[in-house]
Order: structure tokens, then sequence, then C-alpha cells
């Protein structure tokens, strides 16, 4: 398919634009019609406007000096991922120890609570049941095979 050798392609220029800076990784590439790219890379401590702003303007000039999409138009948005997007690399879990997550396993149990660690197999989530004397902390290991999702839960 046309797009997945575009995204393989912009991986390939991404990754040399990162080569120099190991703290930044690309988490997703998205190609939607019309040739709209949207790609979200982060940091291991995060990732500010101004370095997307500067990771936007080297991907463009690539993509229009290697005349990528054959003179056809094209918009290009670099942002990070936000808050409302689910981890998707091992990066984003470890950089996110110490949060409270919502994990939606592939048979549809979802399970709220801390991250407290991350391995190359899954995570480690503690749940908090209960208050006071009644208060139940319950650790679960999830395999990475075993989860559809996980969201960082925003706590007002």
């Amino acid at each position: 398919m046309v797009i997945e050798t575009h995204i393989r392609a912009l991986e390939t220029m991404l990754n040399s634009i990162l080569e120099n800076e190991p703290n930044y990784f690309l988490v997703e590439i998205k190609i939607k019609p019309v040739n709209n790219i949207k790609i979200f890379v982060d940091g291991d401590a995060g990732i500010s406007i101004e370095k997307c702003v500067q990771v936007n303007r080297a991907l463009y000039k690539q993509i229009e000096e290697t005349n990528f999409f054959n003179g056809a138009d094209f918009s290009l948005e670099v942002s990070s991922p936000g808050l409302d997007e689910p981890l998707k690399l091992f990066r984003q879990y470890k950089k996110n120890i110490g949060r409270l997550v919502e994990v939606l396993l592939i048979d549809g149990t979802k399970t709220e609570g801390k991250l407290i660690d991350a391995t190359e197999d899954g995570i480690i989530v503690e749940e908090t049941k209960g208050k006071n004397k009644k208060k139940e902390i319950i650790n679960h290991t999830f395999l990475f095979t075993n989860i559809k999702s996980t969201k960082i839960q925003i706590v007002f």
C-alpha cells in the first residue's frame, strides 16, 4: 500500500533528524487523505513546542526537497501525543511511571491505578480499592500482548 511506503520513508527522514538527539523519539505517523501528515514525537523528559516546530521545519524541508508527493500539496503537523492519546511505546510507559493510568485489556476489562513499573514484557499497575481501614492495594501485572490501550488519567 502506498501510505505504508510513505510512512516508512517519513520514519527514515524523521529518524535522521532526531539521530543526534537520543532523548527524543518518534511515536506515530498518520497520513490522511489529501496528504495530511500528522506526526507524534515525544521525549524522555517531554517535548517543547519549540522542538516540535524545529522538527516540523526540518522535515518539511526534506519532504519538499525530495519531491515526496510529486508536486502535490501536503500539510505537516508535528506535535507531542497529548494526554488523550494512548501510550504506544515502552519509552512512553517508562516516562509515565508514577502517574494514574487506565488500562483496557483485549478482553474488555478496565483497570485504573498508578503505573508502578514497566518492563519490556508488560507493566505493573497499583489499584487502590476502598478507603481508610477498608483500603486495599492490589498490584496487577499486565503483559503488553494483553493490553488494548493505556491512557493517562488526569487528576484534578
